[in-house]
């Protein structure tokens, strides 16, 4: 798993953020993600924000595999309700 990098927010990226309208619901996110690292980053020291972002990597990681494994028990599921007809 690798860690995301923080980048450190500006003073224009912080003003163009608060003053310009979320085109899209991408940006909207993007800006609010944003924030919640620049709050990050003054409450959590170093050690903690790494802790913290790859528990939130495990995560997702555990929800990736979890749909994975939903999608395989449908399809061994269609493949089991399929009768033979060689006999």
């Amino acid at each position: 798993m690798q860690v995301a990098p923080v980048r450190p927010i500006t003073k224009a990226r912080a003003a163009a953020t608060r003053t310009t309208p979320a085109p899209t619901a991408v940006t909207a996110l993007s800006s609010v993600s944003g924030a919640l690292r620049a709050v990050e980053s003054l409450l959590l020291s170093g050690g903690q924000r790494t802790a913290r972002r790859n528990a939130w990597t495990a995560v997702l990681e555990d929800r990736r595999r979890a749909k994975d494994r939903v999608e395989a028990q449908h399809v061994l599921e269609a493949v089991s309700e399929r009768t033979s007809h060689a006999t």
